[in-house]
């Protein structure tokens, strides 16, 4: 379960970040983070990425179903399954793992904002925080059906993390069930090129 560490790793990043673009404070430790005003937004890599602050109440990259208890305690019950899983995959492949661990990171990143942050800030109970976002790309110009996207929606690490992960583990899944089926198809090349030298040895005892 050493695969944890990536995910804790995701976590305090992506944390990190959150609490410097919302503005903290840590009177113990002296520390005072000011923040970004809401909905401010400027240039880290020119037009290409921005830096731009906004909350929503929704899943990844401001998608919104249903409400914030249920994205809650849903987020809750999903990484809880994915942590029961990786002690499940534990001998598999260290990609696959690997990726697990990354959506588990990011999962976590976020629900820590939509149950803690509410209260933290006094903006709302318990379960019922707003999600920071600030990463703001540019993206193809896209017109479907009267929808135009020119940017991509604003995420954060954790976001970028959960996205990743599930990419990377489609293409390990996939790797691992092309091996597997080559490792099935083996036994049967061999048994074929046994059955054909015997046949030829038959054939040759006849004569």
């Amino acid at each position: 379960m050493r695969v944890l560490i990536l995910s804790f790793i995701i976590v305090a990043a992506d944390q990190a970040a959150k609490l410097f673009i919302k503005g903290a404070s840590f009177p113990a430790l002296g520390i005072l983070l000011r923040g970004v005003p809401y909905g401010s937004s400027r240039p880290l890599l020119g037009n290409f990425l921005r830096l731009t602050y906004i909350e929503n109440p929704g899943m990844a990259f401001g998608i919104d179903i249903g409400g914030k208890l249920f994205f809650s305690l849903f987020s809750i019950v999903a990484s809880a399954a994915i942590v029961a899983y990786l002690y499940h995959a534990r001998r598999e492949s260290l990609g696959f793992r690997l990726s697990l661990a990354m959506i588990l990171g990011g999962a976590l990143g976020n629900l820590i904002d939509r149950v803690f942050y509410g209260v933290i800030f006094g903006d709302a109970p318990l379960f019922y925080g707003k999600v920071v976002d600030f990463l703001d790309m540019n993206f193809f110009d896209v017109n479907i059906l009267g929808y135009q996207l020119t940017r991509w929606p604003v995420f954060n690490i954790a976001d970028a993390a959960v996205t990743t992960g599930v990419l990377l583990l489609l293409f390990f899944h996939r790797s691992v069930g092309a091996g597997e089926g080559a490792g099935a198809r083996t036994p049967n090349t061999s048994v074929t090129a046994g059955e054909a030298s015997g046949g030829g040895q038959g054939t040759q005892s006849q004569k």
